[in-house]
């Protein structure tokens, strides 16, 4: 099995689940590996370690389908609070990574919310240490490109909040306040269709 860790990220590829990054306090720092999963042989494999990510924890992970598309955490220094903007497309079948674009994506951020909508990773919120965020975007990896999502209508900025995908909206709910004071029981539905809240 992948190694003990906390804060990172799983995904159902259909047969397997794939397991990756998190933070392991021992080393007090965030790692770059990870694991597959298959129930119907109740037995793990590694990933690859040929990872263009730095090792990271609060990242998201979404299933196209096809790939794991890794965006965003903090790392790998639990105490020094680097934030990343950076990503990567894990292919299951090849056991190999690759890099996915930059340009124009989402300021560095962990604890966010993501979806896969059928054609986007759609990213929501956040935290850079500075501020909750009240932003995201949508990355397609058919171009490797990435779009701003609107903000006009968009509910509280806020982390730790979930989300899920309906197939036409992405639902978003709770979370935590940016004063930290109390918790968050307001969400909102963005359409990518439109680009509203």
């Amino acid at each position: 099995a992948a190694e003990a860790r906390y804060w990172f990220s799983a995904v159902w590829s259909g047969t397997e689940m794939i397991v990756w990054g998190g933070y392991d306090g021992t080393k007090a720092t965030g790692v770059n590996s990870g694991g597959r999963y298959n129930p119907a042989t109740n037995s793990w494999q590694a990933t690859s370690t040929s990872t263009p990510l730095t090792p990271r924890y609060g990242h998201q992970a979404v299933w196209t389908g096809t790939r794991m598309l890794v965006f965003g955490g903090q790392g790998p220094d639990f105490f020094n609070y680097d934030f990343f903007n950076t990503g990567a497309s894990y292919d299951p079948v090849a056991n190999t990574w690759t890099a996915i674009s930059t340009t124009g994506a989402p300021s560095p951020r962990s604890a966010m919310a993501a979806v896969w909508s059928g054609s986007e990773m759609l990213i929501w919120g956040g935290d850079d240490l500075q501020a909750r965020l009240l932003n995201g975007g949508r990355y397609n990896p058919q171009s490797n490109t990435w779009q701003s999502l609107s903000t006009v209508g968009a509910p509280q900025n806020s982390v730790l909040m979930s989300a899920i995908w309906t197939g036409t909206e992405m639902i978003v709910w709770g979370g935590q306040q940016p004063t930290l004071a109390a918790d968050i029981n307001t969400g909102g539905r963005y359409r990518p269709s439109d680009d509203t809240w």
